[in-house]
């Protein structure tokens, strides 16, 4: 009996980023038209790598700095959920790029909240990233930010929360370019209930 269910919803890749594996510790990316993920990540990206040290994020779990599962290899964000973002702090476009995002898709509704160990798969070459988790706002992204717009990433954290966009890994290799459709599949489960 399959675990994971295909839903109706899909989206539309928008535009894609590789953060430069030697840039200094800023996050920001520049565009690219086409992508190629392997099981470590997106080639070329500094995210990438099978391991990863951790982070602030998981300090209740792991001392900061120990070695585990690289499960944040591609940042995705929503194109809908970043105007919203730009116009909670006051400017009139937020680039994903300035916030060192990997892909920004458009099409797929309340898009930071897609249940984890969903998977994102692309239609064309079957290129299939599972979700971690939200992703939260940090300050690395609020300072590229504050680099395009100055003035305005002071205000991204707050501004951010809940709409910073998704973690995921790669699951099955693939290439993915802008225009790609990635249809939803979601764990056949119903939420924890304590």
């Amino acid at each position: 009996m399959p675990a994971l269910i295909p839903t109706e919803y899909t989206c539309e890749i928008v535009w894609l980023g590789l953060v430069p594996p030697g840039a200094p510790r800023d996050i920001e990316a520049n565009p690219v038209e086409a992508l190629d993920l392997t099981f470590a990540g997106a080639v070329g990206d500094r995210h990438t790598g099978e391991l990863r040290p951790s982070c602030s994020r998981v300090t209740r779990q792991y001392p900061k700095g120990t070695l585990i599962r690289n499960t944040r290899q591609i940042s995705v964000v929503a194109e809908e959920e970043l105007a919203l973002i730009a116009e909670r702090i006051g400017t009139d476009v937020l680039d994903p790029g300035w916030i060192g995002a990997t892909m920004s898709v458009r099409g797929l509704p309340d898009f930071s909240h897609v249940p984890p160990s969903a998977r994102l798969q692309g239609e064309t070459g079957g290129a299939t990233m599972t979700v971690d988790m939200q992703n939260r706002p940090c300050g690395l992204a609020g300072k590229g930010v504050d680099r395009a717009r100055p003035g305005h990433g002071k205000g991204f954290n707050a501004a951010a929360r809940g709409l910073r966009g998704i973690t995921t890994w790669v699951e099955r290799e693939g290439r993915v370019t802008v225009g790609e459709i990635l249809r939803l599949h979601v764990p056949d489960q119903r939420g924890w209930q304590p």
